[in-house]
């Protein structure tokens, strides 16, 4: 269902206003085996072996392996699909190989001769309300007051346009930059007298959000209301500079863009509370758009150097599924899945899903099933691993390219194939 596309505001910048009590709460938010994966894995079974595989059109694909990767059933395996978001596990997977699992997120704090207070962000997904208002907490005992708090976004290109994101309020076409507050998006609800509200409890509503709201005329539940980088900065550092006054710290400026100089003097460095294995965890249970691209652009930057852009993402996760993963010709536009420009075979999803074992706990699970699904109109997928109980994972793919589709008896048919091969 689609919200109210953004339009932007007559007048862009962050001296958009100067707020005082103002909070926002978090919100819920691949050893090369190209030997292996460069020839295609043998198949122990057979197309017409499966009943259920009549549901499998020429839209679908579909197959089982088993723990050695040994196909047992498919149908149009070789078949470039659109994958929606079960894309976000080979993002996953560059990440967590390329950076590290207990690689974390940083963001700089400097402060200049004028005693303005600048903030250098690296793309960090999750920070969110909490952690700025500790780093408030930490900021105030080193300064005392601050002019105006600039914000310095230039580790990444300016706005990224993400391909399959279409202006709407709905959170997951929300914005991505290098600094950016609460997943960029807002919560809130009208009290008993119409008044706008936030939805949690301990989230007052900042004016500046109040406002975008007000303008874009949101309907209340949870929306993006932000349309750009700029923009979601300036959300960052209003929310940040209401948590400084908050804390002690004099602050009579406004928030707005700029750049951290050569003179200027580091005051603290903030490491995330989260390793990456955490935030993937987090960004693959929730399926979040933003969350997946922020990782994705973070990586191309960390490859090929900065500022991150769409360009450079694409190459390195690209250049690590052919180098890692043996995966050819395959078509990625961006790394969440939203873009129907995105294209995987099933037997590509097959060898992500090999590499990606080792973190197969950080999928959802439900019945010994650990999956990740994906959804676009039109378009079902489901990957992922299904537990024997024996302690052996066979691996599953399922695309539907297609409405009115037959997910539910392909798992079921999934479950009792691999209750078979006890």
């Amino acid at each position: 269902m689609s919200g109210p596309l953004l339009k932007p505001p007559s007048k862009i910048g962050c001296a958009f206003a100067r707020y005082g009590r103002k909070t926002l709460r978090a919100i819920g938010l691949g050893m090369a085996l190209t030997g292996v994966f460069l020839v295609q894995p043998p198949f122990a079974g057979s197309k017409q072996s499966l009943p259920c595989l009549a549901n499998i059109t020429a839209t679908d694909a579909f197959l089982i392996a088993d723990p050695r990767g040994r196909i047992l059933h498919r149908k149009n395996e070789k078949k470039k699909f659109i994958p929606a978001s079960t894309l976000k596990v080979l993002t996953a997977l560059a990440a967590l190989e390329q950076l590290g699992p207990s690689y974390r997120f940083r963001t700089e704090f400097y402060t200049d001769v004028f005693h303005n207070l600048k903030v250098k962000g690296y793309g960090d997904p999750l920070l969110v309300s909490e952690v700025l208002e500790e780093l408030a907490h930490v900021l105030s005992s080193k300064i005392h007051r601050c002019r105006s708090v600039i914000l310095d976004g230039s580790y990444f290109s300016t706005e990224i346009a993400i391909p399959g994101c279409n202006g709407t309020t709905n959170p997951y076409d929300a914005p991505v930059g290098a600094i950016c507050a609460n997943f960029n998006t807002v919560g809130f609800q009208r009290d008993r007298n119409g008044k706008i509200v936030s939805s949690e409890k301990q989230t007052p509503l900042i004016p500046f959000a109040r406002d975008r709201i007000r303008s874009l005329g949101l309907k209340p539940g949870r929306h993006t209301f932000l349309y750009d980088s700029q923009s979601a900065a300036c959300y960052a550092g209003e929310l940040l500079l209401h948590f400084l006054r908050e804390k002690g710290v004099a602050c009579d400026g406004s928030v707005r863009s700029g750049r951290v100089g050569p003179d200027d003097l580091l005051v603290y460095t903030y490491e995330s509370v989260f390793p990456l294995e955490t935030v993937v965890q987090k960004m693959l249970k929730s399926s979040s758009n933003f969350m997946a691209n922020e990782l994705f652009l973070v990586l191309g930057a960390a490859t090929y150097g900065p500022p991150a852009s769409l360009t450079k993402g694409i190459e390195a996760v690209t250049d690590f599924a052919g180098t890692k993963i043996g995966l050819q010709n395959m078509k990625i536009v961006e790394g969440s899945g939203i873009s129907r420009q995105n294209r995987l075979s099933a037997l590509d999803m097959l060898a992500v899903l090999k590499r990606f074992k080792p973190y197969r706990r950080l999928l959802t699970e439900k019945d010994q099933v650990y999956y990740k699904t994906g959804s676009l109109r039109g378009i079902r997928t489901r990957v992922g691993y299904v537990d024997d109980g024996l302690g052996e994972y066979y691996y599953f793919v399922i695309f539907f390219n297609r409405p009115h589709d037959k997910m539910n008896a392909m798992l079921d048919c999934v479950k009792k194939t691999v209750a078979r091969q006890r």
